[in-house]
């Protein structure tokens, strides 16, 4: 018995849901690790004890909900194939998801001011976890940042509509991660 189209398309959907899914797991693993050695590695006789979150990663934090809240929007809108909310709500993630970034930017400007940094003399293992974390944060916000640009070419191609938004869902489904992620971080240095 063949398999009709629209179970074809069901399970192919399901299949690339899933990828991702062992994808965001594995780099959930990644960070559990990370965040592990950050928690293992602050009993060292050197760790800063008085190290405070710069105010530029709250902001980026309010940031990244708010484009998860937009990318969110975005589904809803091609849910009911209104196109053109679903452009307004796609660019908006966009220069949310650009804004994150510039404000992670200015968190490590704000940590280095403090005189924090990286390497050389004046770098402590502290400060050295959190950049690390952050950076490779950033890399997977990039990998978003691409993926979410090719949603919206994609959109703007017209290859999204009610009845086809696989593309459209599983971009929001790593963005959605991206932005969890990135609170569970804010949320573990700044309370650990």
């Amino acid at each position: 018995m063949e398999m009709s189209l629209k179970e074809h398309n069901e399970r192919n959907a399901r299949s690339k849901k899933m990828i991702l899914w062992f994808a965001m797991i594995s780099m959930f693993m990644m960070f559990a690790g990370l965040t592990s050695a950050y928690v293992v590695s602050s009993s060292r006789p050197d760790w800063v004890k008085d190290f405070v979150l710069p105010s530029a990663f709250i902001i980026s934090t309010v940031v990244i909900v708010a484009s998860s809240i937009t990318f969110h929007m975005a589904k809803l809108s091609i849910k009911k194939n209104d196109t053109k909310a679903t452009g307004m709500w796609l660019i908006a993630t966009l220069v949310l998801g650009v804004a994150f970034v510039l404000a992670q930017f200015n968190g490590f400007s704000q940590v280095i001011k403090e005189g924090y940094y990286f390497t050389g003399p004046e770098s402590t293992v502290t400060t050295s976890f959190l950049y690390i974390v952050t950076v490779v944060h950033m890399l997977h916000l990039f990998a978003g940042l691409i993926v979410l640009l090719v949603v919206i070419y994609n959109h703007f191609k017209q290859k999204y509509n009610a009845s086809q938004t696989l593309g459209l869902e599983l971009g929001a489904m790593f963005w959605h991660f991206l932005d969890i992620l990135w609170v569970y971080l804010f949320l573990f240095f700044y309370f650990y």
